[in-house]
């Protein structure tokens, strides 16, 4: 018996694993999950993400009553392609920082104000750009076999509609077929999203070769390094071999906000590998300090974004650090008070990104014999993440964005010590939304507005709303980041010479 095709699948393809959610397109009730775990570290064959996504389906029940599916995916990444659609080199994730310096060398060459001002963004060592050049320079072997550049939600596109090495798919290496959209092409500082287009004069100043925009499976009569057609927000990208409708994709943070039907007033903190403070706006955004990404949205606006390093990791690290449960943690740092009795917690444990201090170490700073207790240690770890996050918020209402609530979601969000301590970090009510896969649901959400022309209205359950109260945590907090960040970016410096020297 034949299965009618009427449901919408969203997928997650995130840095730790693949999430499927697969939904009803009209009332956007979850009807069954999957998921698949991928491989550790910052840089990955995509190969395994495409096992994954197979795994993650499986699990999910199969696409056998899915009309239309989307695929969000991890930030800009460098997916690198050969002429023959052969991945080149494992590739470099988000949190691959080895591109730094490569970073550093593009504001150099081009200038801060420029580059804002034509791409929204300044390069950090995240960015595709700065990867791209970093490639040029220290992998030139591997440099000289590029054909097309693509990011993981693209690539994982890309194959599901069919196409890939001649070993490996249906319809072959057909690069021509790369597809993105705004919000995912937004983050390679090679795009600007005021005009919707690459600019391609960049992207030449980044890797030293000239590229063009994919034209779809029609004949293209110039020959340059191929980049992803960047689709509408509900346009499709084409059909699976099964029939299936497959939406254009998006960025992760730009798929949940479509998930949580994020409007103009509200912002999202989303505490997970990575810490995000984001909302949607209309206005132009173009930060001068590169603090604020002007990313575009998924649904055709903009996206300015915050990006921290250090989330949902602090609260691992401090569990690690006094050998106990995530749950003891929690219950340690509520038995403490707000500012941790004077121990503040700088957090910059991988480095960070937003300040852009890669060489940055994580600091316990102003403990006591009276106050170094496993309680205020708990506690400081959480504040430091939280106010981390509250620096962001604040660049991002420095934009113009007006916040009349927070919507904070991601893995910590339903730790009870977050919750509470949220209260003293941030100064406007914040909601709770059920946990949920909020990305993948996004992405889900998306799939549907592809397949009926209309983007749906899903609601979103609240599990707590939370009045801030008045507390100095932030105050203590930035007397030791300025002090840190005078101090870590003089060692960022250094070690940029030294390297270079």
């Amino acid at each position: 018996m034949t299965v009618a095709r009427r449901l919408v699948a969203g997928i997650d393809s995130s840095t730790q694993s693949c999430k499927v959610v697969i939904a009803d397109p009209d009332t956007g009730d979850i009807l069954r999950t999957g998921s698949a775990p991928h491989p550790p570290g910052t840089e990955v064959d995509p190969e395994e993400w495409w096992t994954a996504l197979q795994e993650a389906i499986e699990s999910a029940g199969g696409f056998d009553d899915v009309a239309a599916v989307s695929i969000s995916g991890q930030q800009h990444g460098l997916v690198a392609l050969n002429a023959e659609g052969r991945v080149i080199r494992d590739a470099l994730l988000w949190n691959d920082l080895r591109s730094d310096a490569a970073a550093r060398d593009l504001i150099a060459e081009v200038g801060a104000e420029d580059l804002v001002a034509r791409t929204g963004v300044l390069p950090v060592a995240s960015f595709t750009g700065a990867k791209l050049r970093w490639l040029r320079d220290a992998e030139p072997a591997n440099a000289a076999e590029v054909a097309a550049v693509a990011l993981p939600h693209d690539w994982l596109t890309w194959r599901l509609l069919g196409y890939g090495s001649a070993d490996s798919s249906a319809n072959g290496p057909v690069l021509d077929a790369l597809v993105t959209d705004a919000s995912d092409a937004s983050g390679t500082a090679y795009f600007d999203p005021a005009s919707g287009g690459y600019d391609l004069d960049l992207f030449r100043i980044a890797f030293g070769e000239h590229a063009r925009e994919a034209v779809g499976t029609g004949p293209s009569a110039t020959s340059a390094i191929i980049l992803p057609r960047v689709l509408s927000p509900n346009e499709a990208a084409g059909h699976t071999a099964e029939g299936i409708v497959v939406g254009p994709g998006a960025g992760d943070n730009a798929a949940a906000a479509l998930g949580l039907g994020v409007t103009s007033g509200d912002v999202v903190v989303s505490i997970g590998t990575s810490g995000t403070v984001f909302g949607t706006t209309d206005l132009p955004i173009a930060d001068r300090s590169g603090t604020v990404a002007g990313f575009a949205s998924a649904d055709g606006g903009r996206l300015p974004l915050v990006a921290t390093l250090n989330a949902a990791r602090v609260l691992v690290s401090a569990s690690t650090l006094l050998r106990i449960s995530h749950d003891e943690v929690a219950a340690l740092a509520l038995a403490s008070r707000p500012g941790a009795n004077g121990i503040t917690l700088v957090p910059y444990f991988e480095g960070e990104r937003t300040p852009n201090l890669p060489d940055a170490t994580a600091r316990l700073e102003g403990m006591t014999l009276a106050n170094a207790s496993a309680e205020n240690v708990a506690r400081a770890f959480v504040e430091g993440m939280l106010c981390g996050l509250a620096d962001g918020l604040d660049a991002v209402l420095a934009q113009g964005l007006e916040a009349r609530r927070l919507l904070i979601i991601g893995g910590a969000a339903r730790n009870p010590a977050v919750r509470e301590v949220a209260r003293d970090i941030f100064t406007v009510p914040i909601d709770v939304p059920e946990q949920a896969e909020y990305v993948a649901i996004g992405a889900a959400r998306q799939a549907a507005w592809t397949l009926t022309g209309s983007l749906p209205e899903w609601p979103v359950e609240l599990v707590a709303t939370l009045h801030p109260r008045p507390s100095r945590v932030r105050q203590q907090y930035r007397t030791y980041t300025h002090e840190n960040s005078l101090h870590d970016h003089r060692r960022s410096s250094d070690a940029s010479a030294s390297a270079k020297g």
